[in-house]
């Protein structure tokens, strides 16, 4: 189908970003998303809220103030869905974010072709040449001078052969997998007012052996209808979310533990007697997978030391949470109020090919830093950070890894992100 300056691999927040930053410097953009829309796990797994993108800071005169650690495209994200009443800072309707996030990038200028799925990265040498997708008309192919893999589970990085880690490092095991889905007919005040007990019960239940579910309690959070409640609370452990066999386990698996906790709460508590599972994610959630090696690999230390790096492009404090890649349990490293993290550059460059960016959780990184880094927020930091990249090492005809940082950090600035330096 001819050539783009940059193509851009996943239509999640990483890869929407990304797209967006590249179209808007001028440069030609092809996206490509395997699904039906724009919205990654928000809107294939039904994950919310945002998770936690700012912190407290003082002020020059000793004031506090909340400050948003995430800014540029993103803060878009947020403007746009708050005109269309369908979101703000910490929540979305999830129908409304997709429409918002076809707009914009439609806006950009980039194209997008949905249910197209990467089937081969052409190399020569160190270069990717071209990429090969499957599509209702069959194979097409697309060559491009920059990628951009935001695909989650790296998986345009894997299809060219570039290194990558899995999970934790003593086992490679990944954090669990997650199926959310939503029941109505009961109020989110009344799950609250009642969740203790709630709590105390499906305890006892997992202790006995009647709750299957490892989950050591139940999550929830409130949707924009009042009587509609999400749930958060599946839990797979164990099982490979790159390896097709286990990850359709793990479909199966989370189904099943679905309708057995909608089960112990309608026959335990008489405020769920005629609530109903109203939907179920299309897809399971996936916190952590494949970790492109870059030509730096961000570490939970350095998160923890809240390194300042001076190729800094993103910035966060989400604290570092671990869901136990092997049975019950959550691990916290909360970073204190007025202090963040910053992410740098080099994270995002692949090291074994030299036209390849990595945008949202498939960054360079360690496990315990992937548990702060793959929020939806921050990997739309990382997205725009790696569109103008892109877009910058396309204008100079540079590898990504020469590309001007100055020129990109000044130019991230400039589109309103925060780079923490």
């Amino acid at each position: 189908m001819g050539k783009y300056d940059i193509t851009v691999v996943g239509g999640g927040f990483a890869g929407v970003s990304a797209a967006i930053a590249a179209a808007r410097a001028g440069r030609s953009v092809l996206l490509l998303e395997k699904g039906g829309m724009l919205g990654g796990a928000a809107s294939n797994c039904l994950v919310l809220p945002f998770m936690s993108y700012s912190t407290n800071m003082r002020t020059s005169d000793g004031r506090s103030e909340r400050v948003d650690l995430v800014r540029g495209i993103f803060r878009e994200f947020i403007n746009e869905l708050q005109k269309t009443g369908g979101g703000d800072k910490h929540s979305y309707n999830t129908e409304y974010l997709k429409i918002v996030l076809d707009r914009m990038i439609r806006k950009s200028g980039a194209d997008v072709l949905f249910h197209s799925t990467v089937t081969a990265a052409n190399r020569s040498g160190r270069k990717i040449t071209s990429l090969d997708f499957h599509t209702a008309a069959g194979t097409m192919t697309v060559s491009s001078d920059i990628y951009i893999d935001a695909t989650g589970d790296a998986e345009l990085s894997a299809a060219a052969g570039c290194g990558f880690t899995l999970g934790r490092e003593e086992d490679n095991l990944c954090q669990p997998m997650t199926l959310c889905f939503r029941m109505s007919g009961v109020s989110y005040r009344d799950v609250m007012r009642c969740l203790p007990d709630i709590q105390k019960l499906y305890i006892k239940f997992r202790e006995s052996g009647e709750i299957s579910n490892p989950r050591e309690d139940i999550l929830v959070f409130p949707t924009f209808n009042e009587n509609v409640v999400h749930f958060n609370s599946t839990r797979i452990v164990k099982l490979n979310p790159t390896d097709p066999f286990e990850l359709t386990q793990a479909e199966f698996e989370a189904r099943e533990q679905m309708l057995e906790l909608s089960s112990f709460l309608k026959e335990n508590f008489e405020i769920f007697r005629n609530a109903e599972i109203v939907s179920a994610a299309p897809s399971i959630g996936i916190r952590e997978s494949r970790m492109v090696n870059g030509m730096h690999i961000l570490t939970g230390d350095e998160l923890v030391s809240t390194v300042k790096f001076s190729d800094a492009i993103a910035a966060g404090n989400y604290d570092i949470d671990i869901h136990n890649p092997s049975g019950s349990g959550t691990s916290h490293y909360f970073f204190p109020e007025g202090e963040y993290y910053t992410i740098p550059y080099r994270s995002l460059v692949a090291a074994d090919a030299d036209n390849l960016l990595i945008a949202g959780r498939c960054i360079s990184c360690d496990h315990r830093a992937q548990a702060s880094i793959r929020i939806m927020p921050i990997c739309a930091a990382t997205g725009e950070a790696a569109g103008t990249a892109a877009a910058k090492a396309a204008e100079s005809g540079c590898c990504v890894k020469d590309a001007d940082i100055s020129l990109i950090q000044k130019t991230l600035r400039e589109n309103g992100a925060f780079i923490g330096i």
